[in-house]
């Protein structure tokens, strides 16, 4: 648990499609904790079910545990919208309360941990009372992000290609839920083989790095095991810590070695991607994979990085930064001097920094065949030499949409989901 006082309300996120999500975050309510959800069930009929659970007592006692159940109707059934309108303003009011000393969010289901503190980080919080306007980072930080997973089903869903009620699939959710997560609290392993168990913790393994485990095959009571395993967080863990298309890939040391064919796979390029050729290589991608994402240089968009990532049978492109190569010295500046300082290390005397940089998570697939086919998407010398016909290419990655509501939703401003078969 980050124990630096900064005076700011410590924060817990609690997430996962698990039956036990409810439960851990509820085992984590005592005197001075407030539990805070909403029900987004009904989101898309523009009402949200929100219910905030406090204990009261002295330390050490059962005390008494109350609850209030708001029912919001909103002028736009979105996800956005929430956070805007009710649940930011919310976490900085319950700051300014004393008796809160800290805060768990129990986050619906099929909310992604990632989203929500690009929010707290970003979304510009107005009108509460007594408060600057500004975001709600100035008043929570985010301690710990606790996934709980099914092991049973957890990694049947990583690898599936099933569709949620959005532009997402089931895949992209549960594989951004343990990524983003800084421990993880495990159902129903006992149910499972030893090979399906050496299989599901491989591919955590690489996937959440160092991340502390609770089983609760364990026979802890689970309010003393969750309270135990934030204490477990390593002090670097990432806390709510928001990447960009520059930031390492591997973070946190996973292992790079093959376990029973689960392994990571690295792909690197300093040539781009003919636009077409890669959308017909995404296909490799989206078999075998638990996941795969990086930056990718694509030749008939030099301004633009972009990024890639796939979870299953979904997968996700967005405009992700500028090329330093593209920018004004002025522009540069602006840039974070670790950046540039990387930047440097590898600069192209006619392409700058443009590059790409991929990572893949198998889990079956053949990663040589992987590496063939992303290769074979690479512009060839002749193409690379004409540099002047790029721009005449037909790009199938050139056009993206903007949801007006998506602000708070997402890292990227402008998205193209796909699934698989319908790309």
């Amino acid at each position: 648990m980050n124990t630096i006082l900064d005076g700011r309300t410590p924060l817990v996120l609690v997430a996962g499609m698990s039956e036990s999500t409810p439960l851990t975050a509820r085992a984590l309510l005592r005197t001075g904790t407030v539990l805070v959800h909403h029900d987004l069930s009904h989101v898309r009929e523009g009402v949200v079910r929100r219910t905030v659970t406090s204990m009261t007592g002295s330390a050490g006692s059962a005390g008494t545990v109350s609850e209030r159940e708001t029912i919001l109707e909103l002028a736009h059934g979105c996800v956005s919208c929430t956070l805007r309108e009710d649940l930011l303003p919310l976490l900085r009011r319950l700051h300014s309360h004393s008796s809160v000393q800290r805060i768990v969010l129990l986050l619906d289901r099929q909310l992604e941990p990632e989203a929500l503190c690009w929010a707290i980080e970003h979304v510009v919080v107005t009108g509460v009372v007594g408060q600057l306007d500004g975001p709600a980072q100035r008043d929570v930080r985010v301690d710990a992000v606790v996934t709980c997973i099914d092991a049973q089903t957890w990694l049947a869903d990583a690898t599936g290609d099933e569709a949620l009620d959005d532009d997402r699939t089931l895949a992209q959710v549960v594989v951004g839920q343990v990524d983003f997560a800084d421990a993880l609290v495990l159902r129903g392993s006992d149910g499972l083989d030893g090979w399906q168990r050496s299989r599901l913790n491989a591919v955590l393994a690489r996937i959440a790095p160092r991340v502390p485990v609770f089983d609760e095959g364990d026979d802890r009571l689970l309010s003393d095991a969750v309270e135990a395993l934030l204490l477990e967080v390593p002090a670097d863990a990432r806390r709510g810590e928001l990447a960009d298309a520059h930031s390492p890939l591997l973070r946190r040391q996973p292992p790079l070695d093959d376990d029973g064919g689960v392994m990571l796979v690295e792909f690197t390029a300093n040539r781009p991607f003919h636009p077409g050729r890669l959308h017909e290589a995404i296909d490799v991608l989206l078999e075998g994979v638990v996941y795969s994402r990086g930056r990718v240089w694509v030749a008939t968009q030099p301004g633009e990085a972009l990024w890639l990532e796939s979870a299953g049978g979904g997968l996700r492109v967005a405009s992700a930064d500028t090329w330093l190569a593209a920018m004004t010295p002025l522009e540069r500046d602006r840039v974070p001097a670790e950046r540039r300082a990387l930047a440097a290390l590898k600069w192209d005397e006619r392409f700058g920094d443009r590059d790409t940089s991929m990572v893949v998570l198998t889990c079956g697939a053949n990663p040589l065949e992987i590496d063939r086919t992303l290769q074979h998407a690479l512009v060839t010398d002749d193409e690379l030499a004409d540099e002047a016909s790029w721009a005449t290419w037909e790009d199938p990655f050139g056009e993206f949409h903007e949801d007006p509501c998506d602000e708070s939703e997402s890292p990227y401003a402008e998205t193209e989901s796909t699934r698989e078969g319908n790309e």
